[in-house]
């Protein structure tokens, strides 16, 4: 099954998976666990540059916010920096030299 949401045809069918939630006809997989949801078991995310469905028991487990994995992203990045600035400052210290 495709990573993306499924194109339905006029007469309204997606294919032959059920919803995982309430057994309708899937319109696409979840983009969190990757099972087949229907478009009333399922919610957009927030915040990204691209929007994903997810169902709902991933909106209830994690939410549907990315603000979370922005922070994870910011402090592995900004995390190191800070440590080498303190490394840099104490090791000035000790020395003696200033700037």
């Amino acid at each position: 099954m495709p990573s993306e949401l499924l194109l339905h045809d006029d007469d309204g069918d997606a294919g032959n998976s059920p919803c995982v939630h309430c057994g309708a006809p899937a319109a696409g997989p979840c983009a969190s666990c990757d099972r087949p949801v229907c478009g009333d078991c399922s919610v957009l995310t927030d915040g990204g540059a691209r929007v994903y469905a997810i169902c709902t028991r991933c909106d209830k487990r994690s939410g549907r916010s990315l603000r979370g994995a922005w922070l994870t992203v910011a402090g592995w990045v900004l995390g190191p920096l800070v440590a080498l600035a303190a490394l840099v400052l104490f090791l000035a210290w000790l020395t003696g030299r200033a700037w």
